[in-house]
C-alpha cells in the first residue's frame, strides 16, 4: 500500500482530484487531497495574507495529520512551487515528487518569474483592485476542457491568492535532487503559463546539472487538467510511480 497526497493547482480544490482519489483509493491505496488556505470549500478564508509558505504548510499539516510517510507527493500547477517546498523541508519522507504540469522553480525564484509580462501585470492589476488581494478565474476552456467537463469545473472554479504568485522560493537542490521526480507533460493542448517550464525538464544544465539525474519526462495527450480530462491514465503514472 501506498501513500498519495495530491494537491491541485491555482482556482482549484481538492475537488478536481475526485476521480483519481476513488481510483487510488479502490487500487488498495491511500490518498488524501489538500485544498489550500483561500480557495475551493476554504474560500471564505481568502485574505492578503496568505503566502506561498501558508500553503506549503498547509500541505506539510495534511501530511502530518494523516500520519502519511513515504509519500508520493502529485502537484498540479502552481502547486509545483508548493510540493518543491514541502519537499525540500520534508526530504526523505517524501517517496516521490510528481509534477502534473507543474512549476519547477528555480532557488529564489517566483511563481511568476517564468510568465509573460503581459501575464503578471494582469494578474497583479486584478490583485490590486480586489480586496482580498486575489485574482479571478481564467475560464475551463484554457486547460483545453469542453462541455460538461468545462461546466463541472466552472461552477467550482475560485479566485486565487496573489501573494503566492510574487514570493520567491528558496530551497537546497541536494535535497530535491535526491528524491525521485516525474514531470508529466501535458500537450493536448498545451498551456501557456507552463510552456517556459518544458524545456527546463530535459536541460541537462537545469538545477546545475542536477535535475536530470533521478527524473523522467511523461507525456499525457491532454489538457492542463488531466485529474478531469483524463483521469485514468493521470491514476496509472502515479501507480507506476508507487512502485
Amino acid at each position: 500500500m501506498a501513500n498519495f497526497v495530491l494537491v491541485h493547482g491555482a482556482w482549484h480544490g481538492a475537488w478536481c482530484w475526485r476521480h483519481v482519489t476513488e481510483a487510488l483509493i479502490r487500487a488498495g491505496h491511500r490518498a488524501h487531497a489538500v485544498t489550500l488556505t483561500g480557495v475551493g470549500e476554504r474560500s471564505h478564508l481568502l485574505t492578503r495574507d496568505i503566502g506561498l509558505q501558508t500553503h506549503i504548510q498547509d500541505v506539510i499539516n495534511a501530511i502530518q495529520t494523516e500520519e502519511m510517510d513515504d509519500v508520493v507527493l502529485a502537484v498540479h500547477s502552481y502547486a509545483g512551487m508548493v510540493g518543491t517546498g514541502v519537499a525540500d523541508q520534508l526530504g526523505p519522507e517524501i517517496r516521490h515528487l510528481v509534477y502534473v504540469d507543474a512549476v519547477v522553480p528555480k532557488p529564489g525564484e517566483a511563481w511568476s518569474a517564468t510568465h509573460s509580462k503581459a501575464t503578471r501585470e494582469g494578474r497583479l492589476a486584478a490583485a490590486q483592485a480586489s480586496p482580498t488581494f486575489s485574482f479571478p478565474a481564467p475560464g475551463p476552456d484554457v486547460f483545453g476542457l469542453e462541455g460538461e467537463q468545462a461546466d463541472w469545473v466552472r461552477r467550482r472554479q475560485t479566485a486565487h491568492p496573489a501573494q503566492p504568485y510574487i514570493d520567491p522560493l528558496d530551497f537546497s537542490i541536494d535535497r530535491l535532487a535526491a528524491i525521485p521526480r516525474t514531470f508529466i507533460s501535458c500537450t493536448q493542448p498545451t498551456l501557456a503559463t507552463i510552456d517556459a517550464i518544458r524545456p527546463r525538464v530535459t536541460d541537462p544544465k537545469f538545477w546545475d546539472g542536477r535535475w536530470l539525474p533521478g527524473s523522467r519526462v511523461v507525456e499525457m495527450k491532454t489538457g492542463h487538467d488531466p485529474m478531469v480530462s483524463d483521469p485514468q491514465g493521470l491514476t496509472q503514472i502515479l501507480l507506476d510511480c508507487a512502485v
